[in-house]
């Protein structure tokens, strides 16, 4: 198989899986046979394992094939003509394969759990069909090369995305569905329009297209004004995705209530698309940028601070990960926005970013399935229900310590590695005041990171319950996961712990890779991780960690309840929610109340004109021979009718006369008549206009643009 073959298997054929899966499953819902039902079920599972795996087959062997020339810097591009008139094209190089491959393993990981979550579940052919649609989508945004791509894509994974937040069908999730489409819609229309600005500035939006194209405009005297307003266009729709401040509302709401493989990879890879859109503006249009490097710091360094203290608050277990993925989105934006600043300088701001994009989306498959195992069998997600949970279960107790120790920036796991090189950054950078600030809120902001993990490990695998029953029962629980699930949440464990071991062999190796996506050429030094300089950090982190947990969270976040036990309580302010305080108040009702007024405004604008003349210039006048209603023939006949009405009243009606004026009953007739037919010729009329008045603007903007 050739590498454009490979291209288009990666990104076409889940969709054509997904369908296969779908169809297996509705046999097996029609069977009324329930072996013949169980058979399809299975059948319908396995080709999911089936398809999921030989992605991430096709995958190694693009790496066998294609690495040498990735890593030496020759990208491979795949194009499909006729799409929507611009076509489809792709591109690999080392970034895009490091993340495809990681893709595609934390696909093959999360399906194989789902075959044991989703057991007793309903929907899961709906689950299974979006499951692999979303797959597909996803490799397509990160192997697209041009913005066009990118956005077509984008656009299908948040609409395919959207079914597994509302996968359970209750309130809770039906509403946090409503808020993930509401910000991926919002988003992907304003990324729209800073693509159509790009686009016509630059007369390009093929990525590898877009540096060159940009400095050409400046050497011409282009306005800086305009690019910045299209990538702050750009910037909202990716960082919608990625869950930057303050577009992060849909992370804590969406998590909690979508299956663990879902969030798993909402978390994981999802996110990571909204990374690759903002590094393909910050790396492309503006590389090397201080002014765009500073505003994505700033964004960077409140999401990061916003998202550990929202976790450290949290009492959900889902949720306080959720909180933990916006945080340490926000560690990755620092590291963007490094880059903008150090300029030519910035291999470690470079290292840093992919790097911990990489560790954060392995960390996120450990958490969020071990997560999923604690929710299968404890059917809960408050640490007060599953406290003490995981006592009993060194294997799982192993496998979510492992995630723990490697996002809190633990020396010797890899997400010490990644905040290493992205605190150096900031060292390397000096500054005055403001940086050292940005590096006590770097550094504060590991040290939350350490103390809410600690709060999650301490009370799902090491305090016991309050109910001495319950404990007894979790306990007493052996088989908590089948061979299938321990594979994928062991081998995940495994793959993360090996990759922090081998900072240097893989870790190093995976950043040089990726490092011409980001304009980086070479990378001057190698870094040693574990000098005392660089432990002196991470040591500062846990101690704040440590003090955060001790006389804060165990403090602060606990109180004792009458049978003397402590549990967990949630002292975040209720009011203090952005979704609601904010965005839902003014899109639902500020907006349509703004929109009716204007619309109400302009609707009246014509017939106040109208009234304005006729009082003014047009003054209404008598004509001379006026009638006083209706007209000669309503006149005519209404004095012929009144003329037999007296006749009648004399010879016929003398004791019941009638007294009828027709002539005024006629001009009413005649009034109604002319009113409805100018009700209808009026609507026929505004629907013609609107046509005319539509064509009318899509003929200029052709013959203009």
């Amino acid at each position: 198989m050739n590498s454009n073959a490979a291209l288009a298997f990666l990104v076409f054929y889940p969709f054509l899986a997904g369908l296969l899966c779908y169809v297996v499953g509705r046999i097996s819902d029609g069977c009324e046979n329930g072996a013949d039902a169980a058979k399809y079920g299975m059948r319908r599972d396995y080709l999911a394992d089936f398809s999921v795996i030989l992605e991430l087959v096709i995958v190694l062997l693009l790496f066998a094939v294609s690495g040498p020339r990735v890593a030496a810097g020759v990208a491979e591009e795949f194009f499909v003509p006729g799409i929507c008139g611009f076509g489809l094209h792709f591109s690999l190089d080392g970034f895009r394969l490091v993340y495809v491959a990681v893709a595609a393993f934390m696909w093959m990981m999360t399906t194989i759990l789902s075959r044991e979550y989703f057991a007793h579940h309903e929907n899961r052919n709906r689950f299974y069909l979006f499951l692999l649609f979303t797959l597909g989508a996803t490799i397509g945004v990160f192997l697209s090369a041009d913005l066009y791509t990118t956005f077509i894509f984008f656009e299908i994974m948040s609409f395919t995305s959207y079914v597994w937040v509302a996968q359970e069908e209750n309130e809770a999730s039906l509403r946090a569905a409503g808020t993930y489409l509401a910000v991926a819609v919002i988003g992907g229309m304003v990324l729209l329009m800073g693509i159509f600005l790009a686009y016509h500035y630059l007369g390009t939006v093929s990525i590898s297209e877009l540096l060159p194209a940009i400095r050409s405009y400046q050497d011409n005297g282009g306005d800086m004004k305009v690019m910045y307003a299209a990538g702050a266009c750009m910037l909202f729709g990716f960082g919608a995705k990625a869950g930057a401040f303050p577009l992060h509302i849909w992370l804590p709401k969406a998590h909690p209530v979508a299956p663990a493989p879902a969030s798993a990879l909402l978390s994981g890879i999802l996110t990571k698309t909204g990374v690759f859109g903002i590094l393909v503006v910050s790396s492309q249009l503006f590389l090397h940028d201080p002014t765009w490097g500073m505003l994505i710091l700033v964004i960077g360094v409140v999401t990061m601070f916003g998202g550990a203290l929202l976790a450290v608050f949290s009492i959900d277990l889902k949720r306080t990960l959720a909180c933990s993925s916006m945080s340490q989105i926000g560690f990755i934006l620092v590291g963007v926005g490094m880059q903008g600043l150090l300029g030519e300088e910035n291999a470690l701001a470079v290292h840093g970013t992919m790097l911990h994009m990489i560790n954060h989306s392995l960390i996120k498959l450990v958490l969020f399935m071990a997560a999923g195992v604690v929710y299968m069998n404890a059917h809960a997600l408050d640490l007060n229900k599953i406290r003490g949970y995981g006592r009993r279960k060194p294997l799982l107790k192993g496998i979510f310590l492992t995630g723990a120790l490697a996002i809190g920036g633990i020396p010797a796991f890899g997400g010490y590695v990644s905040k290493t090189l992205l605190h150096e950054s900031i060292v390397e950078f000096g500054g005055g005041f403001g940086m050292q600030a940005v590096e006590w809120i770097f550094l504060f902001s590991g040290g939350l990171t350490v103390a809410y993990m600690t709060k999650l490990f301490v009370a799902v695998f090491v305090e016991e319950n309050e109910s001495r029953e319950l404990q007894r029962r979790y306990d007493k629980e052996k088989s908590y996961m089948n061979r299938e699930s321990t594979f994928a949440l062991a081998g995940s464990a495994a793959v993360l712990l090996v990759w922090g071991l081998f900072a240097h062999g893989l870790m190093d190796r995976a950043a040089q890779l990726g490092q011409s996506f980001m304009n980086l050429e070479e990378f001057g030094h190698v870094v040693s991780y574990f000098s005392l300089k660089n432990l002196s950090g991470a040591g500062i982190s846990i101690v704040i960690g440590a003090v955060v947990y001790l006389f804060f969270i165990r403090t602060v976040l606990m109180e004792r309840e009458r049978k003397g036990v402590r549990v967990y309580v949630d002292r975040w302010p209720s009011w203090l929610d952005l979704e609601n305080m904010l965005y839902r108040p003014v899109l639902l009702k500020f907006l349509p109340v703004v929109c009716q007024v204007i619309c109400r405004i302009f609707d009246s604008l014509p017939d106040l004109l109208v009234v304005g003349l006729r009082k003014s210039i047009y003054r209404d006048s008598p004509l001379p021979h006026e009638l006083p209603e209706g007209t000669v023939f309503t006149l005519a006949g209404g004095r012929i009718a009144n003329f037999w009405q007296s006749i009648g009243n004399r010879l016929w009606n003398r004791k019941h006369p009638v007294h009828k004026d027709y002539v005024h009953i006629l001009a009413l007739r005649r009034a109604e008549l002319n009113e409805n037919n100018m009700i209808i010729g009026r609507s026929l009329s505004f629907g013609l206009l609107l046509v005319c008045v539509g064509l009318s603007l899509t003929i200029v903007y052709i013959l203009w643009w």
